[in-house]
């Protein structure tokens, strides 16, 4: 009887110890990183982002991203960043759509391109392609981009990275 109390508990040791499979991956920041730090860290899904850019008026080389926000549900997050002129582009997911792959650029220090991607394949590019690339997407299938976070100094982003996860929707 011992002998089985002693297996079992071994058992039982065994399976507490054992690690729970990890669904959560970050893909690091790119950008020089000077500035603020933000997050747009949030419990419910991303339906949508909007991105500012500097405006082109040719006689820049380069643009940059300014400003980014996500939608959560029907909510906006915090302008992270700055709004200069009102040169925003947006883009709304469908039903069941999320972002699983974010791509671009970066130079001088700022952030110069970002690139989204869904599943459904869609993509939507702010920017211009200029400077160090960078291509950020989960290392677990079934993972999504969940916020991002990196730097920005009042003029401009300045460093992003990715945060991935699987997405429970606690309702169904």
């Amino acid at each position: 009887m011992l002998h089985h109390f002693v297996v079992l508990s071994a058992l039982c040791a065994m399976s507490m110890t054992m690690p729970l499979p990890e669904f959560y991956s970050y893909s690091p920041a790119v950008g020089d990183g000077s500035g603020t730090e933000f997050s747009t860290a949030h419990k419910d899904r991303i339906t949508g982002v909007r991105v500012y850019e500097y405006p082109y008026y040719g006689y820049y080389s380069n643009n940059y991203i300014n400003g980014i926000q996500l939608r959560y549900g029907s909510n906006w997050t915090d302008l992270v960043g700055v709004n200069y002129n009102r040169n925003e582009k947006e883009m709304t997911l469908h039903n069941n759509e999320h972002f699983v792959q974010i791509s671009g650029k970066y130079y001088s220090g700022y952030i110069s391109e970002l690139m989204f991607v869904t599943n459904e394949g869609r993509s939507f590019k702010v920017g211009q392609p200029y400077g160090i690339s960078f291509n950020f997407y989960p290392t677990h299938d079934g993972s999504e981009l969940r916020f991002i976070s990196g730097r920005q100094n009042g003029f401009a982003l300045t460093s992003i990275g990715a945060h991935w996860a699987v997405y429970y929707n606690s309702t169904s």
